[in-house]
Parts: C-alpha cells; structure tokens; sequence
C-alpha cells in the first residue's frame, strides 16, 4: 500500500498516554497506517462511557516518543472525551479506524459495560468510524505485549479490508500467554459472567468512615462459544458488540401490556 493510501487511525486508551499496552498499540498501528494520538493523561480505567461536561477539558501536544512520525495529545479527560475531541477538533478528516487499548487488564464479559477502553471504542462505532478496543488480561503495569502484537496488527487489517457494519464494534481480548502458547483467535459472545461484589468499610485517622470496592468474578458460563471460554483455553477472543441496548426480542411482548387501560 503507497503511502498516499494509508489509513488514518486514531489510537486511545484508559490507563493513560503513557501505559505500556498503548505504546505497543501505537506501534503496531504505525506499521499499518498514519497515527493520531488523543489520550488521557492519567489512568481512567472503569469511567464505562463518562463525559466531562462540569470541568474544563484540556489537550495538548505531547512528544513522549523524540523518533515519533505521527502526532499525540494529552487529554485531561475520560477516553469518550477524548475520541469527541479527536474527531471533532484535532484530526482533519474521520479516521478510517479507531483503536483502544491495549488495556491493562480483562475487559471480557460483563467487563465491558464498565470499561473505559471498550467506550471509547462504542463512542467512535456512535460516530460512524470503524473501531477495536484491545485488552491484555494482566493488569500489571509490567506486562509483556510482545505476544499480543502479531494478533492485534492481523485484527486491524482484518477490520480494514473488510470494515464493520454501521452499530458493531471488536471486543478483543488477548490471554497473558507466550505467542507460541496462544492458538489462535476465536470469534465468540459475551460470556454470561458477573461480580459478585462487596465493600470494605473502613475507618480513616479522622474517624469518618470509607469503603473500597472490592468482588470476585464469578463465571457460570458452561457455553464453549463465549469469550471466557476461549480466553481460558488459550485463544485471543473477538466479540461483535453493538452499542443499542435496546431488548428487541422483548418488544412484542411488552406490546401486549395495559399500559393505556
């Protein structure tokens, strides 16, 4: 492909401009087409699809990279911010695909109602363009995402060749493997998972009380077609998501209810 006809791709993420999983996204994304950057400047993670609207937004230029060829901004809001200022204000024309990631972390499941990478991929797939979010299921800010890279670049031009319908968007999780221990990538559904959570309340040195969140995950998936499954027998999972959460399946019934009597 010349140059004249690479593809413009915007790269975001939740952990932060400077996560590790987003330097190894930008320069897979780099070999692939022309990079723009908008991320924000300190970790987001679990911001679901949050917006500032009651504090100022900033977004400035970054140099992280002195050997960059592509532009990056440093966004003092959430990811969804981020993707409206991108496309709105910084970049010259729509991306022709927005990637999110690499997320420090799981965003499989449930996981994806909450998570920050996930939306900002959703508000990209609201805004007519093309999007993956990519996630990594090791949270630590240490992670290897050498063995992710060969499968994030096939997804991305998977995706390029043969675009998304208007409405879906990739959830791609990646299993914490070496690359000659993952076997592939499997297609599958959001697996039927839940926290079951809990607070713990403690008391500060001022005696007013406080509570961290904290939850085990609990999977009573037996299906062998979701993505838990094949996360937790050594596939990178792909599941087509859509952002109408309306129950269509539950429209006729609801119909037939004696709303007006």
């Amino acid at each position: 492909m010349e140059d004249k006809e690479k593809p413009l791709i915007l790269v975001t993420n939740d952990d932060g401009i400077t996560a590790p999983g987003i330097r190894a996204l930008i320069q897979v994304a780099s070999t692939i087409g022309d990079v723009v950057v908008v991320a924000p400047d300190s970790p987001q993670s679990a911001m679901g699809h949050a917006i500032t609207i009651h504090n100022t937004l900033y977004c400035d230029p970054v140099v992280i990279d002195s050997h960059a060829t592509y532009q990056e901004y440093s966004c003092s809001g959430t990811p969804v911010d981020c993707v409206k200022l991108a496309t709105q204000e910084i970049m010259e024309r729509k991306p022709d695909l927005c990637i999110s990631g690499i997320n420090h972390g799981s965003n499989s499941a449930i996981n994806v109602i909450y998570s920050g990478t996930m939306s900002a991929a959703v508000e990209a797939g609201i805004e007519g363009i093309p999007a993956i979010g990519f996630s990594l299921l090791n949270y630590s800010m240490k992670a290897d995402f050498k063995p992710s890279k060969p499968f994030v670049k096939k997804i991305i031009q998977e995706v390029l060749h043969n675009g998304l319908p208007k409405g879906i968007v990739l959830n791609v999780n990646i299993p914490d493997l070496s690359k000659s221990e993952i076997k592939g990538i499997r297609v599958a559904r959001q697996a039927n998972a839940r926290w079951q959570e809990n607070f713990d309340k403690r008391t500060n040195p001022m005696g007013r009380e406080y509570y961290w969140l904290t939850g085990e995950f609990i999977n009573d998936d037996l299906g062998e077609d979701s993505d838990e499954w094949a996360l937790q027998n050594g596939f990178v999972s792909v599941v087509p998501t859509q952002f109408d959460l309306t129950a269509h399946q539950f429209i006729d019934n609801l119909n037939n209810w004696n709303f007006n009597d």
